[in-house]
C-alpha cells in the first residue's frame, strides 16, 4: 500500500498518514456559509480535498473513506438578506425567506462544484439540523469549567485550555496585543469567543438552558464532526484564513467536550488564492466567483487543472494566460485519449506525486510525460486520479459532429480557392477561423485543425454559411 505524507499545520511538519482505522480513513472539510456565490477562492480547498479524497479511495478502498463537509446555512450575512427580502415586500416569514436563500445558495453550490469535477462528499450536515447537539456541548463545556453563561451568551474560556494557539503558532498574550477581538463587558477575556447568542424576536433562534438564540460559527463544525466521524478522526481542513481563529477554536471546543480523545490527527490548510498577482478583492475589481469564470465560457476542467498546477501549501496566482495554457493541454490530452479505455491503474509517477504531500503540480508533470510518450491509456487513468479527463466534463473539448462537418467543408472551400487562385475567398476563410477559434495548420500532408481557446460555434456556423460550406 502507497504510504501517504501529509504536512500538519499543527505540528508544522510533514508526517505519515496512519488512519485510526483503516477500515475508514475520516476527514471533514470545513464548507460555505451559504448566503451568496462561491468565489474562486472558496472552490481552492474543495479541489484540494476531492484529489485527498480520490487519494485516500485509491489507497484504502472505496468503501473505506467517509468525507464530510458542512453547509453553515446560520449565519448574520443570511438574516441580512432575509431582512432585505422581506423589507422589499416578500410576504414571507423570516424563516421561510432564509430557507429560501440558504437552498437557493447550496443548489448554486453544487452546480459550482459539480462542473469543477468534484465529488460530492459523503455526508454534508446543514448547521440547523445539528442545533440540539450544539446545545448539549455548551452544557457540557460549562459543566467542565470551559465555558460560562453571561446575558444570555455562552462564552469559551480561552484561559482554561492551556494549549489554545498552538496550531497558529501564538500565545492568548501576543493574540490580544495584535489581533482585533470583540469588547464586551461580560467577557472575562477578550480573548473569550462565543458559543451561543441571543435571538431577537426579528432573527431566528432555538429556545436553549439560557434562553432563545442561535449558535456561534465555531461550534457548529464541532458539533457536526463528532455526530459524523466521532470525537477523534483522521483529517481536517480548509484554507489557510481558517486557522485562526476558527480552527483554533475547533480543537479548544473539541479537546476541552472530549478530554483524551485528539480531536483531528492531520490539520491540512491551503494557501490562498491570487488574481494576475494581486489579493482577490472587490475594491480592485478582480474579485469573481466560480460561476463568473463558467459564464464567460471557461471550462469547469480548465479552472480546475489551472488550481492544481499549484502545490495546495502555496499561493495560487490565477491569470488568463494560464487558463489559456490549460486549456490547449487540456484539448491535447482529450484528442490523445479520444475512444481508448484507460488503463487498469494510474502510473506510479502520479500516485507518488500526489501520495508525498498531495503533490498536485508533480502530478501534472508526470501526466505531460506521459503524453509526451503518447501513453494515452496510462494519462488517461492517471488524469482521473486528479479529477481530469473525466467524461463528465469531455464535452467542452470535442467538437460537435456538425462543427466537424463545417470545418472540413471549409478547409475544402479554402483548397479550391486558392486552386482558382482567390486568394481574396482563402484569407476569409482562414480569417474567419481564427475569429471563430479554430487554429488550422498547413502540414506536408493536408492541414491540421482544433479548437484554440474561446471556440465560437455560431461565428463557425456563420463562417460555413457565408462561404456555402
Amino acid at each position: 500500500m502507497v504510504q501517504i505524507r501529509l504536512t500538519n499545520t499543527r505540528t508544522k511538519r510533514k508526517e505519515d498518514l496512519a488512519p485510526i482505522d483503516p477500515e475508514n480513513v475520516r476527514l471533514y472539510l470545513c464548507g460555505p456559509t451559504v448566503y451568496d456565490r462561491a468565489h474562486l477562492g472558496n472552490a481552492r480547498p474543495v479541489l484540494v480535498f476531492d484529489v485527498l479524497v480520490r487519494l485516500l479511495r485509491h489507497a484504502y478502498g472505496a468503501d473505506h473513506v467517509t468525507y464530510v463537509r458542512n453547509f453553515t446555512d446560520v449565519d448574520d450575512k443570511i438574516n441580512a438578506e432575509a431582512q432585505r427580502r422581506r423589507a422589499a415586500g416578500s410576504d414571507l416569514s423570516l424563516e421561510a425567506l432564509i430557507d429560501e436563500r440558504t437552498a437557493e445558495t447550496i443548489g448554486w453550490y453544487h452546480a459550482d462544484m459539480d462542473a469543477l469535477g468534484a465529488a460530492r462528499p459523503d455526508h454534508e450536515p446543514h448547521a440547523t439540523q445539528y442545533i440540539a447537539e450544539m446545545i448539549a456541548m455548551n452544557a457540557d463545556l460549562i459543566a467542565k469549567g470551559h465555558a460560562y453563561e453571561a446575558e444570555g451568551h455562552v462564552l469559551f474560556d480561552v484561559r482554561s485550555f492551556p494549549e489554545y494557539g498552538k496550531l497558529s503558532g501564538r500565545s492568548v498574550d501576543d493574540m490580544i496585543a495584535g489581533a482585533r477581538v470583540e469588547v464586551a463587558p461580560f467577557k472575562r477575556d477578550p480573548m473569550d469567543f462565543v458559543l451561543w447568542k441571543p435571538s431577537s424576536d426579528d432573527l431566528p433562534g432555538w429556545d436553549s438552558p439560557w434562553g432563545r438564540g442561535r449558535p456561534g460559527w465555531h461550534i457548529e463544525c464541532s458539533a457536526m464532526s463528532a455526530a459524523l466521524l466521532g470525537t477523534h478522526f483522521d483529517i481536517h481542513g480548509g484554507g489557510i484564513d481558517l486557522q485562526f481563529p476558527h480552527h483554533e477554536n475547533e480543537i479548544a471546543q473539541s479537546c476541552c467536550a472530549h478530554p483524551g480523545e485528539g480531536f483531528a490527527n492531520i490539520w491540512l490548510h491551503n494557501e490562498m488564492l491570487q488574481v494576475e498577482g494581486k489579493k482577490m478583492s472587490k475594491s480592485l475589481g478582480n474579485f469573481f466567483t466560480v460561476r463568473d469564470l463558467l459564464d464567460k465560457g471557461i471550462p469547469g476542467e480548465v479552472i480546475r487543472f489551472v488550481m492544481l498546477s499549484t502545490h495546495y501549501r502555496k499561493p495560487m496566482d490565477w491569470t488568463e494566460a494560464k487558463a489559456a495554457d490549460a486549456e490547449a493541454v487540456l484539448r491535447r490530452w482529450h484528442g490523445l485519449v479520444a475512444g481508448i479505455e484507460p488503463a487498469t491503474s494510474p502510473a506510479p509517477s502520479v500516485i507518488a506525486a500526489l501520495a508525498d504531500d498531495l503533490n498536485s503540480a508533480g502530478a501534472i508533470a508526470a501526466l505531460h510525460e506521459l503524453a509526451a510518450k503518447g501513453d494515452g491509456p496510462g494519462l488517461l487513468a492517471s488524469a482521473r486520479m486528479l479529477g481530469l479527463l473525466l467524461p463528465e466534463l469531455a464535452g467542452w473539448a470535442q467538437a460537435d459532429d456538425a462543427a466537424s462537418v463545417q470545418i472540413e467543408a471549409l478547409l475544402a472551400a479554402r483548397l479550391e480557392a486558392r486552386k482558382a487562385r482567390d486568394f481574396a475567398r482563402a484569407d476569409a476563410i482562414r480569417d474567419g477561423f481564427a475569429a471563430a477559434g479554430v487554429e488550422v495548420k498547413d502540414t506536408p500532408t493536408g492541414p491540421e485543425w482544433s479548437l484554440a481557446t474561446g471556440f465560437d460555434a455560431a461565428r463557425l456556423a456563420d463562417l460555413a454559411k457565408a462561404h456555402g460550406a
